[in-house]
């Protein structure tokens, strides 16, 4: 087969997410045929570094044998049963192994199919949690300026980037947003720290005021992933734990895309050094292998529903596929990598690599910005280096990178104009130069007038 003839079928009868289908006009479509490792390969035989992980999903590169044998064992065994008044061995497994990982006093897992659906599981619990304590009039949420959570309507309804949400609007609950400790915006000479800190203020005066209606804050910690990678720094969350302790309000990590080891730590929490009362974990989860996510939490918060069934209290909430044993083996099998390849601290030589691969650009007069935490890097460009004036969104200058990476052999997707690394953790130091050099290439033809 050749590439034209399947793209040809999908465009009849495929349709992309995130995606104007129009573009395919002029845009290429790939269509990949196979994968292995860093490396994705079309029917041509054309190959691709996958710098963007699938969507920040692949952890240990593409067909990685050893996760590959956990699902032929699974499947000889058990594809799937009803998780209601049913178990099975691998969701007790993996949910032993997650609290061991994640920040103490998690010991709860329920079990849900992605990302956005495990925010959604979050938010009802809170909401619930507040109700069966006697507080019905907590049924707010905060959250924060340039956030994203995903996209069913509660989730979409926590984001707060205008190219998702505008359109759904009339649809979506109201929540009450903070201002967002983006360190993209502190002032010449101020550090993320203290810009953070006084971001913090914000969030303080919201819970202070209006604690009473409020469930939860949720966050993505350091990293606000769709939010065009926009960065802040750990002190915000140590700060946002202390203020919801003391307002009595619930705080939601969402760890969906920043968990892992994508940020340096397994989990974001740890560099702030707290446990939140709620953490969403997916992508990373199954090493982009297979659909499910994870909502753990605290004794406090189980307990809460626990009682006789005509007392209504139970959180009757579920997914079809809840704790399919084929995801959770899959999922074991990323933990037991991380558990015997010393994945983290090899990520930090990775990481370095990275920051002396582009550290050329700093100066560049078209980038605004170049920052990092761990195992992403994020490189803003801008059509004003002083003012940081940014590039109409019209002109869409980041799809320029995007069409160079293709002709060699790089997959860069940038967001809007901020062109990142988020590869899987099996890259080479040589992969990520080659990488950069890309970049660097894409970056020169996307600034020219």
């Amino acid at each position: 087969m050749r590439n034209a003839d399947l793209v040809k079928r999908d465009l009849k009868s495929v349709w992309h997410p995130c995606t104007q289908m129009k573009d395919h006009e002029t845009l290429p479509l790939i269509p990949i045929k196979r994968g292995e490792g860093v490396w994705l390969e079309d029917f041509e035989e054309n190959r691709y570094i996958d710098a963007v992980s699938s969507w920040w999903v692949n952890l240990f590169g593409h067909a990685n044998p050893r996760i590959n044998a956990a699902i032929r064992e699974q499947t000889e065994q058990l594809e799937h049963v009803i998780l209601a008044g049913f178990s099975h061995e691998p969701v007790v497994n993996l949910s032993e192994r997650l609290i061991e990982v994640t920040p103490e006093g998690l010991n709860k897992c329920f079990y849900a199919d992605n990302g956005s659906s495990a925010i959604e599981a979050a938010l009802k619990m809170s909401y619930h949690y507040w109700r069966n304590m006697g507080k019905p009039g907590k049924k707010n949420f905060v959250n924060l300026g340039n956030s994203y959570h995903g996209e069913t309507l509660g989730a979409l309804a926590l984001g707060d980037v205008s190219l998702y949400k505008d359109t759904y609007e009339p649809l979506l609950m109201e929540v009450i947003t903070a201002p967002s400790p983006d360190a993209f915006n502190r002032e010449a000479g101020e550090s993320w720290e203290d810009y953070a800190l006084r971001q913090f203020e914000g969030m303080e005066k919201i819970l202070a005021e209006r604690h009473d209606e409020i469930c939860a804050v949720v966050v993505e910690p350091l990293i606000q992933c769709a939010g065009n990678m926009r960065m802040h720094h750990a002190i915000y969350h140590k700060k946002l734990r202390e203020a919801c302790d003391k307002y009595g309000v619930h705080l939601i990590a969402d760890e969906i895309a920043v968990g892992f080891g994508r940020t340096g730590t397994m989990f974001a929490c740890e560099q702030a050094g707290i446990s939140p009362d709620f953490m969403c974990l997916s992508k990373g989860l199954t090493a982009g292998y297979l659909p499910l996510s994870v909502v753990l939490t605290t004794d406090t918060v189980y307990d809460a529903f626990y009682d006789d069934y005509e007392t209504m209290r139970a959180f009757l909430h579920s997914h079809s596929y809840t704790g399919n044993p084929i995801g959770c083996a899959v999922a074991l099998a990323t933990l037991d990598i991380f558990r015997d390849d010393n994945v983290i601290e090899n990520n930090r030589r990775l990481a370095q690599c990275m920051t002396d691969s582009v550290a050329h650009l700093a100066d560049h007069p078209n980038v605004g910005d170049i920052r990092q935490h761990g195992m992403t890097l994020a490189i803003e460009m801008v059509k004003d280096r002083t003012t940081k004036t940014p590039f109409p969104w019209q002109e869409r200058r980041g799809i320029k990178v995007y069409r160079h990476s293709l002709t060699r052999q790089a997959l860069l997707r940038p967001l809007g104009n901020v062109v990142y690394f988020m590869p899987p953790y099996v890259i080479t130091e040589e992969q990520i130069k080659h990488l950069a050099q890309v970049a660097t290439e894409g970056i020169e033809i996307a600034v020219r007038d």
